[in-house]
């Protein structure tokens, strides 16, 4: 099984990178079949911008650029999806949002028809959601700011394309053991999300 980690943070040294580390070594901790590859957008350079030509591939006139095509690849080639991003304004950072806008296309992560019909294409990718943000939870909760990401992404996101959301993670400094246990959490999400498969 192989898992596709993609990592929305520009600066390598970051927690970021290094939750994803160490959920990546959570999946190949449960054994020689199981792979990831880490797509580092920030690094990789992937360009985040929703142009004409990204408006031409979602009312079908064009076909997609090279990049949302290896992109797509990526993801075609994955048994499951993990985000790993920090909350920038109680949401993505605006490159992995950009990333999700030109890749998740019409006619790939979705087909909306003509009639209306809603043809949900992602239904066989269990995704991973690993967010680490700046507040507490108690501030998360009072102003409803967990439960907005979860119906902003998980659902609006995700269930619009039919994908299952396994796991929808809010690792904060106020957390026991901060950062320790942020590191301890990501490997066992990564340990997880094959368990089932297994």
């Amino acid at each position: 099984m192989h898992a596709l980690i993609v990592v929305a943070h520009p600066d390598p040294a970051s927690l970021t990178h290094a939750i994803a580390a160490q959920l990546a070594q959570g999946v190949v901790a449960r054994g020689p079949e199981h792979s990831f590859e880490i797509a580092d957008l920030a690094a990789e350079g992937f360009d985040p911008r929703f142009t004409q030509a990204d408006v031409a591939l979602h009312l079908k006139q064009a076909a997609p650029s090279p990049d949302v095509v290896a992109e797509q690849a990526r993801i075609d080639r994955a048994d499951a999806l993990v985000l790993v991003y920090p909350v920038y304004w109680w949401s993505f950072p605006g490159l992995l949002k950009g990333w999700i806008d030109r890749v998740f296309a019409n006619g790939w992560a979705y087909d909306a028809g003509a009639d209306g019909k809603l043809v949900k294409k992602l239904q066989r990718l269990p995704v991973h959601l690993v967010a680490s943000g700046g507040a507490d939870m108690r501030t998360y909760g009072r102003h409803g700011y967990f439960g907005a990401m979860k119906t902003q992404i998980d659902h609006g996101i995700f269930g619009y394309c039919g994908a299952r959301v396994a796991t929808s993670e809010l690792l904060l400094p106020s957390d026991a053991g901060f950062p320790a246990s942020h590191l301890d959490a990501a490997h066992a999400i990564g340990q997880r999300i094959f368990a089932v498969q297994s």
